[in-house]
């Protein structure tokens, strides 16, 4: 039986509401970076020079002037910003067309499931340029320790952890809220060596930091798992300085209609991501050999 247009109009709304009770389904990095809206497509933005501000060098002067005799006069100092432009990004699925019939009398939720996982594939690929711009060039980076997090002989997680945070404390951002993003293969590792290599040499240590299966977080840096994360790097950032998220359009559902025939549904959203300040992450790399 075709749909009538008033009926149409009431189960697009529903459908919309279905989307936007899915809209945070398999959203996982996006959780860790702020989320700024944005009312233009093209977006200008300011990198300010990381590290602590100190005087300006001269001719026989290299040593920092803030420190000075009495009665002299205060040195000058400021802060430099390289301004970038960025470009929003549509991020666009649709399902097939699923016929009235199967829609009517298919044993699956083939609409519900379709929708749910239209989603998914959408807020995957945002996660994923997310990532992407976390892990771009520019901040601070380094080689695992030893041949890695799944060598038992030279592999050391702990450090290489308190290393990245030593990095980003060195440019005067906080390390209160750092996260640990990492591919479920390195959690592997991580936990093996807290529970087989630490756990066993230091009492109490392994049970401390594991709570019903789930590393919770180690030296202060909390521990995310994803398979979106590819493996052989981790990536250790403040979600409070590193990534913005500008949102130009939220997560947005339509149907499409096909009167007699069948529908579909349309799932988008539009944004990019910037990372203004790059130092406030840094990427060990090699850590699985």
């Amino acid at each position: 039986m075709a749909d009538k247009a008033g009926q149409a109009e009431i189960r697009s709304i529903d459908i919309s509401k279905v989307v936007e009770g899915y809209a945070d389904v398999d959203i996982i990095l996006k959780n860790y970076v702020r989320v700024v809206p944005t009312s233009a497509r093209e977006i200008r933005w300011y990198q300010k020079t990381a590290g602590y501000l100190t005087s300006p060098t001269t001719t026989a002067v290299t040593t920092d002037m803030i420190e000075t005799a009495s009665k002299a006069m205060p040195v000058v100092i400021e802060n430099s910003y390289t301004r970038n432009t960025s470009y929003v990004k549509k991020f666009f699925a649709s399902s097939p067309l699923l016929s009235i019939e199967d829609l009517n009398d298919s044993d699956p939720d083939i609409w519900g499931d379709i929708i749910k996982d239209t989603v998914r594939a959408v807020n995957k690929k945002v996660d994923a340029r997310i990532s992407t711009v976390l892990d771009a060039a520019g901040c601070g980076t380094a080689a695992a320790t030893g041949n890695g997090w799944n060598v038992d002989a030279d592999g050391d997680p702990l450090l290489d952890l308190l290393t990245a945070k030593e990095s980003i404390k060195s440019y005067g951002y906080s390390t209160d809220d750092l996260v640990a993003y990492m591919n479920q293969a390195e959690e592997k590792w991580l936990m093996r060596w807290l529970i087989s290599i630490k756990g066993s040499s230091i009492p109490g240590f392994a049970s401390s930091r594991i709570e019903n299966g789930k590393i919770l977080e180690v030296v202060g840096i909390k521990i995310v798992s994803d398979p979106n994360k590819t493996t052989d790097t981790v990536t250790v950032f403040s979600p409070s300085k590193a990534v913005i998220w500008r949102e130009f359009m939220p997560i947005t559902s339509a149907v499409v209609e096909e009167p007699g025939i069948g529908k579909s549904v349309r799932v988008w959203c539009e944004g990019e991501a910037i990372r203004p300040n790059p130092y406030a992450v840094f990427k060990i790399t090699d850590t699985i050999n």
